[in-house]
């Protein structure tokens, strides 16, 4: 890990598997630390007392959270997701000609048109984890190999571990949303 000190000397830029992370130190931080993206880096702000090793820890656990929950910002990297998704539960055969982010769905979650091989994923799905986020497009990517929600499409959506727990979470969304509404 490299570090750079900027001219604030609570502020250093480290090195951290390639990735420019900005440490920031506060006095008035006690024990917590936390960590947002600004500008494409990550920032992680510590308590000012914390040893060096521990500030490294802290910028290699921080950065590994980040990008597990790191959402596909534009559609170029949702259509890549998709790919790996179709490659790795759907055989590759799941072949989209396009996918992005909506903004008109406010009563589902994705939609897909297997004639013109399109997907649209709401983007209220984008702040969601992302087991969920992967169910979603999966779920879109099978109806392009079948239309219907039969047998077989949930057969072929079986070999994704977090099937229930997904369908769960947003079955909960959707109860919440509805409780808010009456």
């Amino acid at each position: 890990m490299s570090k750079t000190e900027l001219s604030d000397p609570t502020t250093t830029t480290v090195v951290v598997d390639g990735q420019d992370v900005e440490l920031r130190r506060s006095a008035r931080r006690k024990r917590t630390v936390s960590a947002y993206h600004k500008n494409g880096r990550l920032v992680v702000l510590l308590p000012a007392g914390m040893a060096p090793k521990q500030e490294e820890d802290w910028a290699r656990l921080m950065l590994a959270r980040a990008n597990r929950r790191r959402t596909p910002c534009s559609d170029a990297e949702l259509m890549s997701r998709a790919q790996e998704l179709s490659d790795k539960y759907l055989g590759g055969r799941a072949k989209p000609k396009s996918v992005r982010w909506v903004t008109n769905q406010q009563n589902r979650w994705g939609s897909c048109t297997p004639l013109d091989a399109t997907i649209r994923i709401s983007d209220r799905v984008a702040p969601m984890p992302g087991f969920v986020r992967d169910y979603v497009l999966l779920h879109e990517l099978n109806h392009l190999l079948h239309f219907d929600h039969d047998e077989a499409f949930w057969a072929e959506l079986a070999s994704f571990p977090h099937l229930a727990r997904a369908r769960g979470y947003l079955e909960g969304v959707d109860f919440g949303k509805r409780m808010s509404n009456e």
